[in-house]
């Protein structure tokens, strides 16, 4: 099946609409590298921000200082989140799991 036919004007408004989201998902990983912003925030936050929500589980983690691509593997895979997961689809008992590993 071909995409949806857009205008011109139509395919502006997604290409800002998703550079912003980029954005805001590289503003939200910095914080976390930084410690202005703590996972259960974090959390939080993406259950009412569609951008935020949209962030994959593996690259919140690789943002939190001291844990590495493979940390973070390990704790997905004991905590049985799936590498593809968005932060938007944990459901409550994992959500619980990764804040209580990670305090």
């Amino acid at each position: 099946m071909a995409p949806p036919k857009l205008t011109p004007e139509q395919r502006a408004q997604a290409l800002a609409k998703a550079a912003a989201a980029r954005q805001q998902r590289a503003a939200v990983k910095q914080a976390l590298k930084e410690g202005s912003l703590t996972l259960a925030g974090l959390l939080a936050r993406a259950e009412t921000d569609d951008a935020v929500g949209g962030l994959k589980v593996s690259a919140a983690l690789v943002s939190l200082p001291g844990l590495g691509k493979v940390k973070a593997a390990r704790l997905m895979e004991r905590l049985g989140i799936a590498e593809s997961r968005r932060l938007r689809g944990l459901g409550v008992k994992q959500k619980e799991a990764l804040i209580a590993a990670l305090s």
